[in-house]
């Protein structure tokens, strides 16, 4: 934790009002607000915390406590986000309190969370002949304002926000009430159900050994040439690449690493959750040439424990993206491999925010600042138009 040239130590105390037996950790501008950075664990000793922190003796130091990620960062009494906390200058120590904390991000407010509206029971497929329930979870406060969004399509719409699921779900509605809270909630989500005993042949493009007669092209086409038109006529949607994202988890991770990389000119977001890339072992992407070099925003995640090899396949996937980007097209990666991350939707719905918030936001500010700039936006917004 030492900094370079003239430094100055401070000790930082903490204080929980919370009984909690998670480990604590330091984040803030000194290691570029990494929420859970082993080299700012901080010591326990009778129920109190401390660390010493060197840093440079004009450094202005911004920070907040964790219990181990975002997900579990501190709050007030209330359940509200609190502002980053600053180092005064000329102190040798600190005393700081925490009130409560966050667990797997909850508690949630409701008046953040997102408005669902279903855009169709029966959406027509015409590149299928099917038709495809369709969902849009639009910003809590989308009937307020006159903003336009950036949107994210994501695949398998049944397991995303709905309860009773098979496999569980993501709770995108609820991670989305948070990412609102702390003032990056301004996208639209278009959910698609997956076809049921058809999401195999939907999903995949090529030769395969999991089934025969697919349609993944298709199923593209009829989500750039079809969904896209309308959910932009229909919404307030900024409909340029750098703010349309696509995304899935599994054969959804999959099929949206092939509508990235067949449609650049569509996606310039890709939001790649433990693809299947064990069934397009010999694919290799791009799958058509560029003619133009494009920037694309790839956060890639998997768990180390989901199967024998997806680790591996993924590594190998994050090796080519390096290589296209040295070459065909400007690729921004994110790769996070989770320890003891399974397949599943409980860990999908964990990283859910964290892949959201960077892809399309990617901002250091504190929250609260944040959060009231995108208040004052709407208000002089409906203002002005209400003064005509």
């Amino acid at each position: 934790m030492s900094r370079p040239g003239h430094s100055r130590r401070i000790r930082i105390n903490m204080t929980s009002l919370e009984a909690d037996d998670r480990p604590v950790y330091l984040t803030g501008s000194f290691n570029n607000w990494n929420p859970l950075d082993p080299q700012y664990l901080l010591q326990q000793e009778d129920g109190h915390y401390f660390i010493d922190l060197e840093i440079a003796s004009d450094e202005q130091v911004t920070f907040k406590f964790t219990r181990g990620g975002w997900e579990n960062v501190e709050i007030d009494r209330y359940g509200n986000i609190t502002g980053n906390r600053e180092l005064p200058q000329e102190v040798t120590a600190v005393d700081e309190v925490v009130e409560r904390w966050r667990t797997d991000w909850s508690p949630f407010k409701d008046e953040f969370f997102p408005i669902i509206e279903l855009v169709s029971d029966a959406f027509a497929i015409p590149q299928l002949k099917k038709t495809r329930r369709v969902w849009a979870l639009l910003p809590y406060d989308y009937h307020k304002s006159k903003k336009k969004y950036p949107v994210l399509y994501l695949h398998d719409a049944q397991n995303l926000f709905r309860e009773g699921s098979e496999f569980g779900n993501w709770e995108i509605d609820k991670k989305l009430s948070i990412l609102a809270e702390y003032g990056r909630g301004d996208v639209i989500v278009v959910a698609v159900e997956h076809g049921e005993e058809d999401r195999a042949r939907e999903y995949l493009l090529g030769k395969n050994k999991v089934v025969k007669g697919v349609q993944g092209k298709k199923f593209i086409r009829f989500l750039v040439e079809t969904l896209k038109p309308y959910i932009d006529k229909k919404y307030r949607t900024r409909t340029g690449r750098k703010d349309t994202g696509i995304g899935g988890s599994s054969l959804g991770g999959l099929l949206s690493i092939y509508a990235g990389f067949l449609y650049p000119e569509v996606y310039g977001r890709l939001m790649i959750f433990s693809p299947s890339l064990w069934a397009a072992k010999n694919m290799r992407f791009p799958l058509l040439p560029f003619l133009e070099r494009f920037h694309m925003k790839v956060y890639l995640y998997a768990g180390d424990n989901e199967s024998e090899h997806l680790v591996e396949y993924v590594n190998r996937f994050a090796e080519q993206l390096k290589e296209l980007d040295a070459h065909d097209i400007d690729i921004e990666m994110i790769k996070r491999i989770r320890p003891g991350g399974t397949h599943s939707e409980f860990y999908w719905a964990q990283e859910f925010p964290r892949a959201l918030e960077w892809l399309f936001f990617e901002s250091t500010e504190d929250p609260l600042i944040v959060r009231n700039k995108n208040k004052k936006l709407t208000y002089d917004r409906s203002n002005a138009s209400s003064r005509g």
